[in-house]
């Protein structure tokens, strides 16, 4: 049997595997520490990816000495994402156009749809959010589009996108000196919001990152910054829970502001080439 991926033959040997749904098993962790995924399949020129549910099982037990060639066809999990949050935005649209009773059938099917199952594997609380607003009759859409179009700013540009958020780091940052007192004075909402921001640029500082394609190769300095700087933000995060507000604010100031700075700095000249 021969085993092409993405059109080139490859070096895949059957050992003990005895079936094609074996051999994609086999090759499923690979393709996860390579940033891919299985996009598609053919048996013998026949495309199994596009039939039933049924079918394609049929195609997953199918005994490999029965197969004469074996096409494995591959995608960038960043390609996956970005069809998927294109394939939302349609979604969002169909949906608004329906009736109001089609309305949950709708929804039940979409979270069995391929862009629902990643974004509940990749983006937890995109996923939550998709579903609130589509469960809930649409409210909360304005906010899902300027989500999703964010996504793709950073998918198609990382490094514009990357820069863009030098002045919101910077205002972060003061927030983050301020809290101390926020917290003093019972500015509780403000405190809150402060987190909240927080949080949010530190999530978009490592999406971006990712996209950028030096994560996986930071050097040994770079990494320990950012093991670091995880640490130091769930115990912030932790103390915030339990209304810890002298420990809050003691991070806040002297933590995680520096650190958030150099965190953004670093990364900046580490991944942005």
């Amino acid at each position: 049997m021969e085993i092409r991926i993405n059109g080139q033959t490859a070096d895949i040997t059957a050992d003990t595997e005895k079936t094609v749904g074996e051999i994609l098993a086999g090759l499923e962790q690979w393709l996860a520490n390579s940033g891919h995924r299985l996009s598609g399949l053919a048996i013998d020129g026949q495309n199994a990816a596009c039939e039933s549910a049924s079918s394609l099982e049929k195609a997953f037990s199918r005994d490999i000495d029965t197969v004469s060639t074996l096409d494995i066809f591959t995608s960038s999990l960043t390609e996956l994402t970005a069809q998927s949050l294109l394939r939302l935005y349609g979604d969002i649209e169909e949906y608004e156009n329906l009736d109001y009773g089609e309305r949950p059938a709708f929804y039940d099917n979409w979270k069995k749809s391929p862009q629902a199952l990643l974004a509940a594997e990749q983006e937890p609380e995109l996923f939550s959010l998709c579903g609130r607003a589509f469960s809930d009759g649409g409210v909360g859409f304005q906010m899902l589009r300027a989500i999703i179009e964010e996504r793709l700013r950073e998918i198609e540009d990382p490094a514009a996108e990357f820069e863009s958020l030098r002045p919101l780091v910077s205002e972060t940052c003061t927030r983050l000196a301020d809290l101390p007192l926020d917290i003093q004075t019972g500015k509780d909402g403000q405190a809150a919001q402060t987190i909240q921001i927080f949080s949010g640029v530190t999530e978009k500082i490592f999406r971006v990152y990712r996209l950028l394609g030096n994560y996986s190769s930071a050097t040994e300095p770079v990494t320990d910054l950012i093991n670091e700087f995880n640490t130091a933000a769930r115990e912030l995060l932790t103390a915030y829970e339990r209304r810890d507000s002298v420990l809050v604010g003691d991070l806040a100031e002297y933590e995680m502001a520096p650190r958030l700075q150099e965190l953004y700095t670093v990364i900046g000249k580490q991944g942005i080439k």
